[in-house]
């Protein structure tokens, strides 16, 4: 832990938690209103323009993230979170009156970019008090708790459904941001004035490349891209593929939110791993069992002519999301460990990488899922594939000149403008913990 805070460990991880899973809900809670809207503004049933409701979002919350991080870095975390709740408050507002479906994607736009202030500022919170297999640890809490909501956000949604327009699954998004904006009052500033930096177009982009410049945050933030591709497809085409591929609309809920479930349970049982075994080689078994577990979605479709009974389409997905949720927190902690003095930019280029880059891989995905589950069950495989050839060549780079110098190169300790790219925290023991680099 880097610095003491007035909250307990249990209510900072729920209070995370909630301001993580507000970016979930504005994602969840809309699916089941997906073919209502496709009524109201008069789109084919078969059509999946609908998904770009959920990419556009993805795409406001990776480019805003690079606007917050140096803000937060130097007017800190709290006053940033609040000026990204007020933004993915009005957004939500607006696309709920939003008049057509090209406002609408405006305004979940600028909704992705006010959630993307909520979702630096959390991280950096995470950051500024754990570091290493701790921050594994509370990642995977803060994780589990987070998909909570896609377990019940779809139940929501269709219940709000039932008792009113499709517009209330919007306009609920900005209650539920209100609600845990009051709460969030009770956290307090987690940034040490001395890791305060100037906002100035110099100190920001030697920040920026001081990020970029570390191999091991680079190459796990790339990684997570691919790994996150075909998740992001599957999020978006969810609703397509369940309630008109195999339609099962009513049903829709109930198997989202056994996806979701299934997510939150991997990640408490991560919890659990992070502090007993080595972080990279848990990423690397779990990336080659995920590969795995995509090839056989991909055999399994074809031979199903790309629709296979729903019960083994389910089955198969599951064992995929499951290894996806031991993925996600330990990519972050290991990906943000060099670079906890500068956590808010680090927080924010990672998260635009991952998430810009991984919408928009799902995209590719999604404008080929129309009557045929086989194009995901390959994003899957291909994606997998590629994030485990990434997260080998990344760790040979990084354990190459630890083993020489016990965890410190000129390469990945190289000052620059005054920014310590900080040298790497050893992957292969996750109980060593370094003191956070000053700069």
């Amino acid at each position: 832990m880097t610095r003491s805070t007035t909250l307990s460990r249990r209510e900072f991880i729920a209070l995370v938690s909630s301001l993580i899973a507000t970016t979930a809900l504005s994602i969840d809670l809309v699916l089941p209103a997906l073919s209502d809207i496709r009524v109201a503004f008069d789109v084919s049933p078969e059509s999946n323009s609908a998904t770009w409701i959920i990419t556009v979002f993805f795409l406001g919350l990776a480019l805003g993230q690079p606007l917050y991080g140096p803000i937060t870095d130097r007017f800190g975390r709290r006053a940033t979170l609040y000026v990204g709740l007020f933004i993915h408050s009005a957004a939500a507002i607006a696309t709920a009156l939003a008049p057509s479906l090209t406002f609408m994607l405006v305004s979940r736009f600028i909704w992705g970019l006010g959630s993307a202030g909520i979702r630096v500022t959390a991280t950096a919170m995470v950051r500024d008090r754990y570091e290493g297999a701790e921050m594994a640890r509370a990642m995977s809490f803060i994780m589990s708790v987070f998909m909570l909501a896609p377990v019940l956000a779809p139940t929501l949604g269709a219940g709000i459904l039932e008792l009113g327009s499709w517009r209330w699954t919007f306009a609920a998004g900005a209650l539920v941001a209100g609600a845990v904006g009051l709460w969030a009052l009770r956290m307090p500033e987690t940034l040490d004035p001395e890791n305060r930096r100037q906002l100035r177009f110099g100190p920001v982009m030697e920040a920026a490349r001081a990020v970029v410049g570390t191999r091991q945050t680079l190459g796990y933030t790339i990684a997570q891209t691919f790994a996150m591709g075909g998740f992001l497809s599957f999020l978006a085409s969810s609703e397509l593929i369940f309630s008109e591929l195999y339609d099962q609309r009513d049903r829709f809920p109930q198997l989202f939110g056994l996806v979701a479930g299934t997510m939150a349970l991997g990640t408490l049982a991560n919890a659990r791993l992070a502090s007993r075994v080595d972080l990279a080689k848990l990423i690397r078994r779990a990336l080659t069992v995920f590969v795995l577990f995509g090839l056989l979605m991909t055999g399994i479709a074809v031979i199903s002519d790309g629709l296979p009974p729903l019960w083994l389409f389910v089955a198969t997905l599951l064992l995929l999301v499951v290894t996806q949720a031991v993925l996600v927190p330990n990519f972050s902690a290991l990906a943000m460990a060099p670079v906890g003095h500068i956590a808010g930019t680090a927080s924010a280029i990672t998260g635009t990488v991952f998430m810009g880059g991984g919408a928009l891989l799902g995209a590719v995905l999604d404008r080929a899922i129309s009557t045929t589950v086989t194009p995901l069950a390959v994003g899957f495989s291909a994606y997998g594939g590629i994030a485990l050839a990434i997260v080998l060549a990344t760790q040979r780079a990084v354990d190459r000149p630890l083993h020489r110098t016990s965890g410190s190169t000129s390469a990945d300790r190289r000052s620059v403008g005054g920014v310590t790219a900080g040298g790497p925290t050893p992957v292969g023991s996750p109980r060593i913990r370094r003191p956070v680099s000053r700069p």
